[in-house]
């Protein structure tokens, strides 16, 4: 295991699966600083990372994949964003042209530097510098990204056709009764063989699984999902009510038992993913 400035690298023993795992919203690693400067209580703070996804898909190396996860936490600066989607009302000052003030994820207060934690709670007690963005980005953003493309990288230099497995939760609720949610950018960022064996892979598992409803993807699996290159991607979204206590950010009796049903259901599907992602060539006429 390698750790750098907010994020850490479990590569597998050998790597043998044309695959990687991610997850960028387990990370909660504070500056103090920021805690000095934040109106919220930890736990509050920490309603808004996908608690122990990170752990839930620790068995990604003894499938032969490498997983990277990030330790700061998602509230610091959120990894699966744009690197420049600033709400204006957070800064003092105009805010640089670059720096996308309207996307959807900035004025729900979830950019890349949130305005809000998951509660919708305000989190800073004070406006912020620019450079205070440039910091945190430079600081734990840039350096995430590239291991994750160099990650990427390797892999398709290694197996060529290659899939990333985009890991996170999301809360339980009345409107969400699916237990696992795969995010596919509405058929665009993978090839809909792969997608549709992994889902049939889960329900075998006694998953309860539904597709880019509520959930799609984000930047993340938008970014590095190029069927067309040989690059796919998915987002696994795990309902939390399945692992852990929401109110008491425990995990519980069940952890053990979603994350050996994901295991078996994941090592099954890698062992038919080079066949999945590979064209088929046209019969010889």
């Amino acid at each position: 295991m390698t750790e750098s400035a907010g994020h850490r690298l479990v590569p597998p023993r050998r790597w043998t699966a044309p695959a990687l795992f991610n997850s960028p919203h387990s990370g909660h690693a504070f500056p103090e600083a920021f805690l000095a400067a934040t109106r919220l209580s930890l736990p509050d703070l920490r309603r808004s990372e996908d608690f122990a996804v990170d752990e839930l898909f620790a068995f990604a190396g003894s499938l032969g994949a490498p997983l990277l996860a990030a330790t700061i936490s998602r509230t610091v600066v959120d990894l699966n964003r744009e690197p420049w989607e600033l709400d204006p009302r957070m800064f003092d000052g105009a805010l640089p042209g670059y720096v996308m003030t309207d996307s959807p994820r900035v004025l729900a207060g979830l950019g890349t530097i949130p305005r809000l934690a998951g509660d919708g709670g305000e989190i800073s007690r004070m406006r912020l510098v620019f450079a205070e963005a440039q910091d945190r980005i430079a600081r734990w953003y840039r350096p995430y990204h590239r291991t994750l493309d160099d990650l990427m990288n390797r892999a398709a230099r290694r197996f060529g056709p290659v899939l990333l497995v985009d890991c996170h939760s999301m809360p339980s609720g009345d409107d969400r009764t699916a237990d696992v949610v795969l995010g596919d950018r509405h058929g665009t960022s993978c090839a809909r063989g792969v997608v549709l064996h992994l889902e049939d892979c889960l329900r075998h598992q006694g998953f309860s699984v539904s597709r880019n409803r509520p959930y799609a993807g984000g930047f993340i699996t938008q970014t590095h999902g190029n069927p067309a290159l040989g690059r796919h991607a998915v987002q696994i979204e795990i309902n939390r009510a399945l692992y852990m206590d929401e109110r008491r950010l425990a995990k519980t009796a069940g952890f053990s038992v979603v994350q050996a049903r994901l295991a078996q259901g994941l090592g099954r599907f890698l062992a038919d993913l080079p066949a999945l992602m590979t064209p088929r060539r046209a019969a010889a006429e």
